[in-house]
């Protein structure tokens, strides 16, 4: 009988070069297991369960309907408050959901790194998948209220994957930074939820930025990459009045990839270390 050996080492390759998209997709089994196992542990012992991810855009729209419609009496160009912001709320949610899940996601998966080697970079990518499924359930709800509140069903809505898609790159560019910072600054854990409670506040969420910011001041709020998004939501939603400022938006794409590939760089310089820091 011949000699099988079995003494294989497995090492992560080296740069940004080497990011090896073969090796991830080689993986994509286990990337759908972490991310069911994500979802699943999100809703545990809950007692509405998945309910969750219902009622926290209707009751968050709700509020700010009435804070920012109603009492506040922000312009709305004639749409429906309630609405204009459930279109934006379903990004932010997403982002906001994603970005706190993926940034602490190394650190809660610390028994399988330190015993296995697969690319690491699985981990926040499915932390932030796990919340596609929150997504599309805000999104159903969104197109039953749409009727209900006399609100068309357009062409553009079939673009909505494609402004999904640019609220889901900065999660991840965000997660891939944040959760590569918390392996070795724990102080992270608690900077992200301020950060997630202040861009509440800087993101047009329960308002019409082109009301309310001065023209000097359009291109910076576009540092902002969930603006675009934001902006592309409402779009495919509430039609051509609300088409994004197109310059703008471009930014916003510009800034994300900007965070990503400084992420993906300073993540793979980082990941060998994650084994013996978690």
């Amino acid at each position: 009988m011949s000699h099988i050996n079995t003494d294989r080492v497995l090492r992560p390759s080296k740069g940004l070069i080497s990011l090896n998209l073969g090796e991830l997709w080689r993986f994509r089994e286990l990337l759908g297991l972490l991310a069911w196992r994500d979802i699943l542990i999100r809703y545990k012992q809950t007692y509405l369960g998945i309910a969750w991810a219902v009622l926290q855009p209707v009751l968050t729209m709700v509020v700010f309907s009435v804070i920012f419609g109603r009492l506040a009496k922000f312009e709305s160009w004639g749409a429906p408050y309630a609405i204009l912001t459930l279109s934006a709320l379903l990004p932010w949610q997403f982002f906001a959901n994603a970005l706190s899940e993926s940034s602490n996601s190394l650190v809660a998966s610390a028994r399988i790194i330190s015993k296995v080697y697969f690319p690491r970079l699985i981990i926040p990518i499915s932390a932030v998948l796990s919340g596609v499924l929150d997504a599309l359930i805000a999104t159903a709800i969104l197109l039953v209220l749409m009727p209900f509140y006399g609100v068309a069903f357009r062409p553009q809505l079939l673009l909505l994957p494609l402004f999904f898609l640019a609220a889901f790159l900065p999660a991840f560019a965000g997660g891939v930074w944040l959760s590569a910072l918390n392996v070795k600054y724990r102080d992270v854990r608690y900077i992200v939820p301020f950060i997630v409670r202040i861009g509440m506040y800087v993101t047009p969420v329960g308002f019409l930025w082109q009301t309310l910011l001065p023209e000097k001041w359009r291109l910076l709020f576009h540092l902002n990459p969930l603006v675009g998004a934001i902006d592309g939501f409402r779009w495919c939603v509430l039609g051509e009045k609300f088409a994004p400022w197109w310059p703008g938006f471009w930014m916003s794409i510009g800034v994300t990839f900007v965070v990503l590939i400084t992420g993906l760089i300073y993540f793979r310089q980082t990941e060998k270390t994650f084994a013996d820091l978690v």
